[in-house]
């Protein structure tokens, strides 16, 4: 499927009075999705040992925001 083929499913999947910002966001979900799944298939991007660091980093900064 090409991407226009793609956009072109995605927005007639959405209701008719989506705004253009949710369509936009839509879009860019789907594409963000298909760059790391193709960076997944060369073998780069964050390995999953690094996601839980960064994950654990960000819960534990959240967390010290939300005592003050």
């Amino acid at each position: 499927m090409s991407n226009r083929e793609l956009v072109i499913d995605i927005v007639k999947n959405l209701p008719a009075n989506t705004s253009l910002e949710k369509i936009a966001r839509e879009i860019e979900f789907v594409a963000g999705v298909k760059r790391g799944l193709a960076q997944a298939k060369r073998r780069q991007g964050v390995s999953p040992d690094e996601v839980q660091r960064r994950v654990r980093k960000w819960i534990s900064k959240s967390s010290s925001v939300t005592k003050r």
